[in-house]
């Protein structure tokens, strides 16, 4: 089965997307795997599908989305964006405005060119201050699920974490059991946009940005330390992301994501 495909990416978190509306797209992990693989497929940290819509009165289609490893993820705020482009381009949507659902919800997106702004879900089970005890002793980390889970380390110089092991611990430490959560380390600084980044679940690796990863360390960089909204964030692939949000009687709403949508390469595969 020979299947069209375009290389995108979202501030370097890169993703190969194809045209499933007609359903014949059944993929399994190995094809998954042999797809995302950097040497001998495409490459990318993860498969989005554009399938078509459940609903029709309520949106416009669903994405689909799964890890280099093959495993369904709720949802990719990057590939979102990335899949915002993509569907636009395929005639969904109208007026430069897409709806679709997600595992984790329904979503809308509006693009201007390159960049995209999405509309995030309402994050949930925010809290502050947890002290978890690794390796190196009793830290303190912060938790947010922005679609997906994640655990947010506030520090010093992010340049000097040691990304695989020490993301790795958080990702599997037990008090996220037993889905456990990506691993997100930031840094704020006085005069620039937090640096951030990312060991993203899934793909057991560090990934050049996180969309889910930079909403909840925007959402938790204003909640702990003060920032101003928007918050302005430059992610591992040297990008920009800006997350935007407003708080409701302690509650935390409207979340929105803005930033690039860029297309690498199109062309066909033999699955």
């Amino acid at each position: 089965m020979r299947v069209p495909f375009t290389k995108m990416h979202g501030a370097g978190n890169d993703f190969v997307l194809m045209d499933n509306r007609r359903g014949e797209i059944r993929l399994t992990t190995a094809q998954i795997d042999a797809l995302c693989h950097r040497r001998f497929g495409i490459g990318a940290d993860g498969i989005l599908l554009l399938q078509g819509p459940e609903n029709p009165s309520s949106h416009d289609a669903r994405m689909v989305y799964f890890n280099s490893d093959g495993s369904r993820a709720e949802m990719c705020g990057n590939g979102a964006r990335c899949f915002t482009a993509f569907a636009l381009g395929h005639g969904v949507g109208r007026n430069g405005t897409l709806r679709f659902l997600t595992d984790a919800g329904e979503l809308s997106a509006t693009s201007h060119g390159d960049t995209i702004t999405v509309q995030m879900t309402e994050p949930f089970d925010i809290r502050l201050g947890l002290t978890v005890p690794l390796e190196t002793g009793n830290t303190t980390v912060h938790y947010a699920n922005t679609g997906v889970p994640h655990v947010v380390r506030f520090v010093d110089d992010v340049s000097k974490v040691d990304i695989k092991p020490e993301g790795s611990e958080l990702r599997f430490h037990p008090a996220f059991a037993p889905k456990g959560a990506n691993a997100n380390f930031a840094q704020v600084q006085s005069d620039g946009p937090v640096l951030v980044r990312t060991y993203e679940r899934g793909v057991e690796d560090e990934t050049l940005a996180c969309g889910t990863g930079v909403t909840a360390v925007g959402i938790l960089a204003h909640l702990v330390h003060g920032v101003p909204l928007p918050v302005r964030i430059r992610v591992a692939g040297g990008d920009h992301l800006t997350i935007d949000f407003k708080r409701a009687g302690g509650k935390v709403t409207q979340v929105s994501m803005t930033g690039p949508a860029k297309v690498v390469f199109t062309g066909e595969i033999d699955l």
